[in-house]
């Protein structure tokens, strides 16, 4: 991954946008045995109907894992001074998410280049289901 060149990014500026496949239930399963959260929310539909949902919801972090995925495909790991997120909505199974981007500030404060991005994940109707910051050292 390239660095970031300060003087080749404008505020406005967006981001490639990342898709995600559509959430299923196997994506949950494998993310709460890589995270090793078994909240039964996240994958007992029984359990997430009688705790009061539709069904069973996506954990907050992986979503907030896919929008981590946009900031890394598009700046190096380690020039990530700080990435963090709200979560907004609930995201249920079969949604389809798009990760996107847009340069919001860029600044130089003794010799240090900084750009921060406003970065959320929303739906295919457009709710916003995480959103927040990330901030680049940049070059």
């Amino acid at each position: 991954m390239a660095k970031i060149k300060f003087d080749s990014v404008e505020v406005g500026q967006t981001l490639p946008p990342l898709d995600v496949p559509v959430i299923e239930h196997a994506n949950l399963v494998r993310y709460a045995g890589a995270s090793g959260d078994f909240n039964p929310i996240h994958n007992d539909p029984d359990f997430a109907r009688k705790a009061g949902l539709d069904g069973t919801i996506s954990h907050g972090m992986y979503v907030m894992a896919q929008v981590g995925r946009l900031c890394t495909s598009w700046a190096d790991q380690k020039d990530i001074a700080y990435f963090g997120v709200t979560f907004k909505a609930m995201t249920k199974l079969g949604e389809k998410l798009t990760c996107v981007g847009t340069i919001k500030k860029k600044f130089e404060k003794d010799g240090k280049k900084t750009v921060t991005v406003s970065v959320e994940a929303k739906n295919e109707a457009g709710e916003v289901k995480a959103g927040g910051d990330l901030i680049i050292n940049a070059v």
